[in-house]
């Protein structure tokens, strides 16, 4: 019986939970609400963010998040096949709209994040990453990009000033003005742009937990051996 448990929980956790909870995080990722009239104003993950999620990818994948050869192949049914390739689908574009979220939407600091991205992303294709090391540096990553973008960059660009557009303004007097143009959101963009990411990260952290029970589950040798016991 409690096999039986843990197999439906499993199951709800691969085919429902997470695929709903990224799928969200897709949608949510690119939202933005407009200062003058709230309105919705859905923006494409530039191609930059794909790029990023490839690397991304690759990271989850050598960090034993994503496990190809055990979710996918012809020993199991068609359905649970399509499951994961759809749950492979949904954290692949869940994971270019958290880069959306946070990247700035135009001018000279857009390239700046990006190439900050891309920097350390490429750089950790070299290290020796698991899977609650590969956790902390993400949540690390994606909290500090938050807090430039949607804290110390929306004080900057807020029409009504502050002290930050204050010390920008006489720093970089000789910067040409357009290089650092981004439109302005209402705070609420902020506020969804927090939960997005907590969506985020949380069901890498569920993902995290799935792989390890299952590799308990599978790998124990005393299970193994357990079960090549004759009657």
């Amino acid at each position: 019986m409690p096999q039986t448990n843990r197999s439906r929980n499993r199951a709800l956790v691969d085919f429902v939970v997470l695929p709903f909870l990224f799928l969200t995080v897709a949608l949510l990722g690119g939202l933005r609400i407009g200062a003058e009239n709230g309105a919705f104003i859905f923006i494409a993950p530039p191609l930059v963010t794909l790029l990023l999620a490839t690397l991304l990818m690759l990271l989850l994948i050598r960090a034993g998040l994503l496990r190809l050869h055990h979710w996918v192949g012809s020993d199991f049914p068609p359905l649970t096949n399509v499951a994961h390739i759809w749950m492979f689908i949904t954290i692949f574009f869940a994971s270019a709209q958290a880069f959306n979220s946070v990247l700035p939407e135009r001018g000279l600091l857009h390239w700046l994040f990006s190439f900050f991205f891309l920097w350390t992303l490429w750089n950790n294709q070299f290290s020796s990453f698991d899977a609650r090391r590969l956790l902390r540096s993400l949540t690390i990553l994606f909290g500090t990009a938050f807090v430039l973008k949607h804290m110390l960059l929306a004080s900057l660009y807020s029409p009504e000033g502050g002290w930050l557009k204050r010390v920008a303004g006489t720093l970089l007097q000789g910067v040409a003005l357009g290089t650092l143009d981004a439109p302005t959101f209402a705070p609420l963009t902020g506020y969804i742009a927090f939960f997005t990411l907590a969506l985020y990260v949380g069901g890498l952290i569920l993902l995290a937990f799935a792989v390890n029970g299952e590799t308990t589950v599978v790998t124990d040798p005393q299970v193994n051996n357990h079960q090549q016991l004759c009657p």
